[in-house]
């Protein structure tokens, strides 16, 4: 069985990873399981292979693309990681590839993309009650607004949400980009209903709570020497991966100019990437997806006191 898409920064992946023959694996945002595969061919039969998705579809099509190869979990990552930590599970290797998968854009009846015209949907979990077509009938002014600035960073928020308000009820993809071009920031390199279709699918789906909750029950699960990478495809996603990296791979996060330490604080990751990695020139021409990935990745330590 073929993927239907490409997995983005596979090398990349590959390599910040490391498999090996035996190790384990966890995948908090399987999808149809292109970065998967990769590592399974990799750590071969003896290896355990945990695959996580939200979407029941992407869940159905990883259980015929690996059958009783996997153990397949239909949640999130945090459900997951959470369910994962109870059981006292430890693993050599997590991905997470943030954001909406091409499969999912692609489907039109979906809702995620302004190309298509469909209602008003964005849930990556269609057993979820809360639907785009919620936040954008009923949310107040002063919430729909918040969520345009915070999530899609859009200059125009406070013009956006009006103008949203003013033309509802709004139930489809086509209507709601028309309502936003009208009055949000015009750029010449992007749709101007970009940013504000971001923001709804962000909150439909809690992507940035989730996010951070899921990084440290995460990085308990990973075994010491085990790797953590984290594809994100934004900078909202990246700086909360940068600023959690950042956090825990330090042995002192007490202010600089505190002549004495006090925090006690003891690192629990080694940085493994500096700068996120991104795609090169040949994997953005075929994958267009790419062009606005990037990797960072980590490594468990185990460090019993704090460095003098």
């Amino acid at each position: 069985m073929q993927t239907p898409h490409q997995p983005v920064l596979l090398d990349q992946v590959v390599q910040m990873l490391a498999p090996a023959p035996g190790q384990s694996y966890l995948d908090g945002t399987a999808g149809y399981g292109g970065h998967a595969a990769a590592i399974v061919s990799r750590i071969g039969p003896k290896g355990r292979v945990i695959l996580v998705d939200r979407d029941a579809n992407a869940i159905q099509a990883l259980a015929q693309r690996f059958g009783d190869r996997v153990e397949p979990m239909h949640a999130s990552y945090l459900e997951a990681a959470r369910q994962l930590q109870q059981e006292g599970t430890k693993v050599d290797m997590i991905l997470l590839d943030l954001g909406v998968s091409s499969p999912q854009i692609d489907n039109a009846e979906r809702g995620f993309s302004f190309k298509y015209d469909a209602p008003l949907d964005m849930r990556m979990d269609q057993s979820q009650a809360l639907s785009a077509a919620e936040v954008v009938n009923r949310s107040a002014a002063r919430d729909l607004e918040r969520i345009i600035r915070d999530y899609g960073e859009e200059p125009k928020a406070r013009a956006v949400a009006a103008a949203i308000i003013a033309a509802r009820p709004i139930t489809t993809t086509a209507k709601l980009a028309a309502v936003v071009r009208g009055a949000a920031y015009r750029a010449h390199d992007i749709d101007a209903a970009t940013k504000t279709f971001q923001a709804i699918r962000i909150e439909v789906n809690s992507e940035l709570t989730q996010l951070r909750e899921a990084l440290p029950l995460l990085t308990k699960l990973l075994a010491v020497g085990g790797r953590m990478a984290v594809i994100s495809f934004h900078s909202l996603e990246d700086r909360i991966v940068k600023q959690f990296f950042d956090y825990e791979s330090r042995d002192c996060i007490c202010p600089p100019k505190q002549p004495v330490c006090t925090c006690d604080h003891v690192a629990s990751i080694r940085k493994l990437t500096t700068k996120p990695l991104t795609a090169d020139s040949t994997e953005m021409a075929f994958n267009p997806r790419a062009r606005s990935a990037k990797l960072r990745a980590a490594e468990k330590i185990n460090k019993n006191k704090r460095r003098d």
